[in-house]
């Protein structure tokens, strides 16, 4: 029997790209693994081609251009939704000579029944690849953004705002064949995380009665945790603060030389494998709003005060957490936000408001529902795989 291959197309341009990926290939080859060829592909730098690596780095430096200047990212976004996403598409493949050619090259390559991308780009060179394999993107964002919205055979969002906006704004690209809502793409090993913080706290070595804080800016650290630890870490509050630094070596150096109030016990990290049980640990989050930035510390029933966000997309990702979930706030000056955070500290009811409604939608959070739209788009092209689920019900 046929095996269809389905490639899981990885990009280096921030973990909110990352994760959610891993998420939906981690779910799709549990349920499916066993009747397709499953390929996780490291799009950019597995060719070897200088053109493409070169262009994965451009893609993740104005990542870091983003958090750094706001204004850029701000600007770039306003750009791209003046032109459209053909010619913001067409304008960015320019930036790298060849990179457009070679990337398509590779698609054809990989000789895929099916791609799943979190990024644009990759969608991007699928939809202009002579092969033209079942075209699926996942968008890990709250909105769809013009790069999105290009023809391709299956978008899924995660946000209902979201979701109701492409259909409103987008009539003549997406409608409910091509266009589906599901849970947002956590990563499989969130389920596995307690969700009673003191269990946490003990397993990390953490005083499992102390009030927690963690701060956290994306995987580069690029934000406002810096100033606001120091703040609180001068303060009176009986408290364990807990700044992960990610890739940021700098910030990480200038944290650990801290030397805290006696009663705040100062827990500096990297980039951490533990960031679900620190995040799981925490009565209170503090940072920008990246997709899963925002979405993970909600999982865990904790309130977020967003303290950054580098580009329309993340101001509305902030906003569904503000106005729709309705567990988080947004303070974007850092003695305000250490302010806040004392608020909370001393007024422990009004916080418990703020973690009700994060524990409200902790069941809109898996990969297993973006599998089977996968599995479905597989069988519609594949009909004997039809066969297999009939098999799979009868044997159940």
């Amino acid at each position: 029997m046929y095996k269809p291959k389905v490639v899981f197309a990885f990009v280096e341009a921030g973990m909110g790209h990352i994760v959610p990926e891993r998420s939906i290939a981690d779910a799709f080859e549990e349920k499916y693994g066993a009747y397709t060829r499953i390929v996780r592909s490291n799009f950019y730098s597995e060719s070897g081609k200088k053109p493409l690596i070169r262009f994965e780095k451009m893609l993740c430096d104005n990542v870091k251009m983003y958090n750094n200047c706001p204004l850029y990212g701000y600007t770039s976004l306003s750009v791209m939704n003046l032109l459209g996403p053909r010619l913001t598409s067409e304008l960015i493949m320019k930036f790298i000579p060849h990179a457009h050619k070679y990337a398509t090259m590779h698609v054809d390559e990989l000789q895929a029944d099916m791609f799943l991308s979190t990024h644009w780009s990759t969608a991007y060179y699928v939809a202009n690849s002579n092969s033209k394999p079942i075209n699926v993107s996942y968008v890990p964002d709250v909105e769809i953004i013009p790069l999105c919205c290009y023809p391709n055979d299956m978008t899924l969002v995660s946000a209902r705002s979201g979701y109701e906006r492409a259909l409103k704004h987008y009539p003549k690209r997406f409608n409910s064949d091509n266009l589906a809502l599901v849970p947002f793409a956590i990563r499989k090993e969130a389920f596995s995380v307690p969700l009673d913080k003191k269990i946490n706290r003990r397993n990390l070595g953490f005083d499992e009665n102390k009030f927690t804080v963690v701060l956290f800016d994306g995987g580069y650290g690029i934000g406002k945790m810096g100033s606001v630890t120091e703040i609180l870490a001068q303060s009176d509050l009986d408290i364990t603060l807990v700044p992960v630094c990610g890739k940021n070596r700098k910030l990480y150096d200038r944290l650990k030389d801290i030397k805290p109030s006696p009663s705040v016990d100062l827990r500096v990290y990297g980039f951490s494998d533990r960031i679900l049980e620190i995040l799981g640990a925490a009565d209170i989050f503090l940072g920008k709003s990246g997709a899963s930035s925002v979405a993970e510390p909600c999982f865990f029933g904790v309130p977020e005060i967003i303290t950054s966000y580098a580009t329309q997309m993340e101001q509305h990702n902030a906003h569904y957490y503000i106005d729709y979930v309705g567990n988080a706030v947004a303070i974007f000056n850092p003695k305000k936000a250490a302010e806040k955070v004392k608020f909370f500290y001393h007024n422990r009811d009004e916080l418990e408001k703020l973690a009700q409604k994060a524990r409200a939608y902790h069941d809109n959070y898996g990969s297993e529902k973006t599998a089977d739209v996968m599995w479905g788009l597989l069988q519609k092209k594949f009909p004997f795989l039809k066969e297999i689920e009939i098999q799979k019900n009868n044997e159940a």
